[in-house]
């Protein structure tokens, strides 16, 4: 394996904007700022997505984990980055989130990989931060709004092109285990496909989606919100067809109707419906969520917190959101460590409507941590321990880590 740690790198190495301390003419030579970071690892969990889970090291003897999203890459672009944060102070959250966008700048970090790797030390940091400082991790981000936050189930069914399938298991997560807040897949095979490459949408295709929908929001009436992923499927005129036919539904939103790339083409569905439009979840940073929201081309903005850039940015987005009314729902296909980092700023943010949860047919998913029962009849209430207030259990993390991967460093 490459040792991405000494890889050669102009961009990173000149910089007219390097944000390190040394540079900054920081000081560390009272209080907690004399604490220095001493180093960065990662290990990848076999899950129902292979999570990257984060952790930073520092000379107090005290480590704070994170993650970053899941897939291949992560890992090593976060040993690329381990040299630019050791010696650090993990305290200056943002200046040292900044740091690393612009030393990473000639790798791309305005957007993919780059900051979603950047977003799992984000989150490390502050459980880090909030250890040391022995508060949660809420509190940095301001304090909260709520005790609990609520948790949206993301459904699959046994036979997710079959309306009755669907609505079968909406009502099971709703009576049985407890939600008001779910969600299912539309982009699903009708068999009534010409052409699965052009996004168009033919009417008998429409039908059928019109079909899960309402068999779905008539089993659970008005016990649960149901929310509709598209996964950015459709065509711009077949997404406003498919929208408008389900105006007369009970949709909490339709999420991704369309690809994310074209700002212009978003705003023209979302304007042209009632029915509540989310998207956000394949867009980085604030910068990348400015023009959705300031042309008001969503209902509601979904941004992925290990993904977008991390907690902080997280709480940019939500604020710039609520400049103009708009709630924020957490997209979130993480472990249990990315769940509960976007659970404290969803505690943290006046506009937070509810967190996904993605895992709830996995059935070792809160084994990763010694914490039990974080998720309770929809919600998770909000710990007050310090930090993350979770402790990753390494057996359990070991015993599920993809094949060549390495544990953690014991602290």
């Amino acid at each position: 394996m490459p040792n991405y740690r000494k890889l050669h790198d102009p961009n990173a190495e000149y910089t007219m904007r390097d944000l390190s301390s040394g540079t900054m003419g920081l000081t560390s030579e009272s209080g907690h700022r004399d604490v220095k970071i001493t180093d960065v690892q990662t290990t990848m969990v076999d899950g129902n997505y292979p999570w990257i889970l984060v952790r930073v090291y520092t000379d107090a003897g005290v480590v704070g984990t994170g993650e970053a999203y899941w897939g291949g890459g992560d890992d090593a672009i976060i040993d690329r980055m381990a040299p630019f944060l050791i010696g650090e102070t993990p305290f200056d959250i943002d200046r040292l989130y900044e740091h690393l966008v612009q030393k990473m700048s000639g790798e791309g970090s305005i957007s993919g990989k780059t900051i979603s790797a950047i977003s799992g030390i984000e989150i490390a940091l502050h459980d880090l931060v909030g250890k040391l400082l022995e508060i949660p991790a809420y509190q940095l981000l301001g304090g909260k709004y709520r005790d609990s936050v609520r948790i949206y189930c993301d459904c699959h069914a046994g036979d997710e092109s079959e309306p009755a399938s669907n609505a079968r298991e909406a009502e099971r997560v709703v009576n049985e285990l407890g939600y008001d807040a779910i969600k299912f897949d539309l982009d699903v095979p009708s068999g009534h496909e010409k052409d699965r490459a052009n996004r168009h949408l033919r009417g008998p295709e429409i039908r059928h989606k019109v079909d899960i929908v309402r068999e779905v929001t008539e089993r659970v009436g008005d016990r649960a919100d149901v929310a509709f992923d598209c996964h950015w499927s459709f065509s711009t005129g077949s997404a406003h067809q498919l929208a408008s036919a389900l105006e007369e539904y009970d949709v909490w939103w339709l999420e991704d109707p369309i690809p994310p790339e074209n700002h212009d083409s978003q705003r023209q569905v979302t304007q042209s419906t009632t029915t509540p439009i989310a998207v956000g979840e394949n867009v980085y940073r604030k910068h990348g969520h400015r023009r959705l929201l300031e042309e008001q081309a969503v209902d509601i903005i979904a941004p992925d917190l290990p993904r977008v850039g991390g907690m902080r940015e997280t709480r940019k987005i939500a604020d710039m959101a609520d400049t103009y009314y708009i709630p924020v729902a957490m997209h979130n296909v993480a472990s249990p460590v990315g769940t509960v980092a976007s659970a404290h700023v969803a505690a943290a943010i006046p506009n937070s409507l509810a967190v996904e949860f993605h895992s709830y047919q996995l059935g070792w998913w809160e084994d990763l941590i010694e914490e039990d029962n974080l998720i309770q009849n929809g919600r998770m209430k909000i710990t007050e321990k310090p930090g993350l207030g979770i402790t990753l259990d390494l057996d359990a993390v070991e015993e599920h880590m993809v094949g060549g991967e390495t544990l953690f460093d014991e602290v």
